[in-house]
């Protein structure tokens, strides 16, 4: 019995795919960009003085991405902040082929729609190298996250790595899986 693929898979191998080679020229389907992977990562300062905080960021985590998170540890001790080496400090996941789709669909088609005043994602997010990072202020967009059993509303950072070569094909696969961009006007481009 063979697992189908997610369908923002599927779509990507059988329509977007053949318009990203022809859009660029590439001869090889392998230079064609696609998905490497996604990470998903929560820094929870907080955490230092309340520890349950970690708890319930694996959980909630875990339930938005179907996957385990790890919890990330402080490196060094900051007197300051009260933190020691080693601490927890945080959680993150990455999520990589049917797993990756699954999430970046919801992402795109439930998540991001929910977003207050959402009028399209930034296009300073890119890096240099098709990457794409965007910071989210809350974790209650998702539907898999309850109201009621939540302790802290907490914000996470969402990358998704690709094989681009710079940001144009990164930003070209992006669009053409539905990721939704704010419209540049002229004025801008021509200030940058």
């Amino acid at each position: 019995m063979a697992v189908e693929k997610p369908t923002l898979q599927r779509r990507y191998e059988e329509t977007i795919r053949p318009v990203l080679q022809k859009e660029f020229g590439m001869k090889s389907v392998m230079a064609i960009p696609r998905l490497e992977k996604i990470v998903i990562n929560v820094g929870l300062g907080d955490a230092v003085q309340n520890p349950k905080l970690i708890v319930g960021a694996v959980e909630q985590i875990g339930r938005i991405t179907g996957q385990r998170p790890v919890i990330t540890r402080s490196k060094k001790a900051i007197s300051n902040f009260k933190l020691r080496e080693n601490m927890p400090i945080g959680v993150a996941v990455t999520l990589r082929r049917e797993r990756m789709y699954e999430f970046l669909e919801r992402f795109i088609r439930v998540a991001l729609p929910r977003v207050r005043d959402f009028r399209g994602l930034p296009n300073k997010g890119f890096d240099g190298r098709g990457n794409f990072s965007v910071g989210l202020r809350e974790q209650i967009i998702f539907p898999e996250i309850d109201l009621d059993k939540i302790e802290k509303i907490h914000g996470m950072s969402v990358t998704i790595v690709t094989t681009a070569r710079d940001d144009a094909q990164g930003r070209a696969l992006l669009t053409q899986l539905g990721m939704p961009f704010r419209e540049q006007t002229a004025g801008k481009q021509q200030q940058q």
